[in-house]
Formats: structure tokens, sequence, C-alpha cells
């Protein structure tokens, strides 16, 4: 099936392709005046559902406005209303709901749970995060950064803080689409050895630092992401390793003078990164969310084989 799971799955033509259609669609809309109906309409007579084994925000409002703008009908569930993985196995329920919809997005707690469901679906599916990667967000951020700098190839990347899911991505997206990605993170929160070990493999150019200011170097585009995710519990301690991985004006300084700030977001202000940041002129992070919106856009098209 031509799922949407990681950003490892795919080729730089094909990642390519999908950014290509998102920054195409996004110019699209642009000339649509208010109230006026878009003639394009691929996904009419599709039927997409979303379930979130977590809370969205971001998540679930591009990819209910990406599906209606595209002329698809969207049912939105949560894990408690579905009981995933609770009195019926993980594949019976998928294969269920294949006989249901078209398409899947699923924002589940751990990645074997979309793994699993993947693997016995007969229709697409769309990992809307786990607790190992977010390969929708990452794919809205670098259409974020290529709207500014231009090909992500000749980019330099920073990570700041927490080796996390949207981490992981970053280094897929890197691997597969060029440019590079320093990360600077405490050495017991390092992103998962299976990642950087698929660097090394693919000869992505990623290295991990502890310093935060040495990642930073010359970068072009800062990321950062909140100290504690949902699946986090060790709030105290995480807070106390993360304190020096603050995004704030000192720790900008080190990169190009032109460097673009991003964050997922939620974002804990004055944690993680300073309002300074947040709300001055490196800062995209309104863009990115914005983008969440055009990128869901793209991959639910090319799960439909469409453009």
């Amino acid at each position: 099936m031509p799922h949407f799971l990681d950003l490892k799955d795919f080729t730089k033509p094909q990642l390519r392709m999908m950014l290509d259609s998102a920054a195409t669609r996004k110019q699209a809309r642009k000339t649509l005046h208010k109230g006026m109906e878009d003639k394009d309409l691929p996904l009419k007579g599709k039927a997409i559902a979303l379930v979130f084994e977590r809370p969205s925000t971001r998540t679930r409002f591009s990819f209910e406005m990406a599906i209606r703008q595209l002329g698809g009908e969207v049912f939105t569930v949560s894990g408690a209303e579905m009981q995933l993985g609770r009195g019926e196995t993980i594949a019976d329920t998928a294969r269920v709901v294949s006989r249901y919809v078209d398409c899947v997005m699923l924002r589940a707690k751990a990645h074997e749970t979309l793994l699993e469901f993947a693997s016995a679906a007969t229709i697409p599916v769309i990992n809307g995060l786990t607790n190992r990667t977010h390969p929708t967000q990452v794919l809205a951020d670098v259409l974020t950064l290529e709207e500014r700098k231009g090909d992500i190839a000749r980019s330099r990347v920073a990570w700041i803080g927490d080796g996390n899911n949207v981490c992981a991505s970053w280094i897929e997206a890197v691997g597969v689409l060029g440019g590079s990605l320093k990360i600077g993170a405490p050495e017991s929160l390092r992103p998962h050895k299976d990642f950087l070990n698929w660097a090394t493999q693919n000869k992505a150019d990623v290295e991990v630092m502890t310093s935060p200011e040495q990642a930073v170097a010359h970068a072009d585009c800062v990321v950062t992401d909140a100290w504690v995710s949902m699946h986090d519990d060790d709030i105290e301690n995480r807070h106390n390793l993360l304190k020096p991985y603050q995004v704030n004006a000192a720790l900008m300084k080190h990169a190009a003078k032109d460097a673009l700030f991003m964050h997922c977001l939620p974002a804990h202000r004055n944690e993680e990164v300073t309002d300074e940041i947040m709300d001055g002129p490196h800062s995209v992070v309104f863009d990115e969310a914005e983008n969440r919106l055009h990128a869901q856009k793209a991959i639910l098209l090319s799960c439909f084989g469409l453009k």
C-alpha cells in the first residue's frame, strides 16, 4: 500500500514531488477570492478517517481542512472512542476500518501500533505522529525552510534540545533530501541509535554534540521542541538537563545573521525558547504551522497516486 509512515521510506524524487505539490497548491489557494470554491477536488468521493490516540491541534485542523479543500469527507475519532487495541486486535480494527473508508491518518502512542495497523490495512495509512517519528510535521518544516532559503540540500540545520520524534524525522529528511543537520543535545537525550545508525549507513551529514553553541554555529535554521513530550514523565530531570539548551538571543547569535527559527508547537514560552525569539524576526513558527495544511494535501494526494 502507498502508506506515508516515515520519510526514509521515500526516494528523493518522491519527496521532492510532494514538496512541489504542496508549494503549488499553496500558491493556488492564494488566487482564490473569499467565498470562491475550489474547482480542483481530486478527493471527491473519498472518505478519510483521522484517529487520535493523543491530543492534537495543528494535526487535526490541518488534516480536516486539507481533506475538505480537496473535496473529501472526513471522520475524526479519538482513541478512547475506538479503544484501539483493547478488546479487539489492532490488526482486526485495521481490517474493519479498511472496509469503511479510503484512507486513515493515525496519531498513535506507540510506533508499533502504527506499523501493525498499516500492515493489516488494505487502504493507505498516514503517520500523524508516534513516539518515534513525526514525518508530516517535518515535511511542512522542509517546505517552510525552502520557501525562505531554497533547496534544503544547501542548508545547514541545527536541532537543539531533546533528540525526540521530530528530531528523528529531521534526520531522515536530511538523509533523503540532503543538507546538513547538527544536533545539540544532552548525552542522555541523544536521538535513538537506530536513527543515527541509519544516517551513517546512508552517508547523511548528521552530527551529534553536547554543545548547543557548537551545533548552532553558522546555521541557516535553528529548530527546537518542548522539553517534555506527551509520553514523558521525568519532568524535573528533563528541565534540569535542558536548561542550557534554551533557544534565546545569546544562542541565536552563533547562527547565521538571517537564520530562521522553527518550533513545531505548542511552545512552552520562556522554557525551550524565549518570547524574544518566538516573536522576533528569526521566527517562522506560524508560517510553519500554516504549511502543515499544504503539506498534508501533498501527502494525501501521494497516498492516492495523485498530484
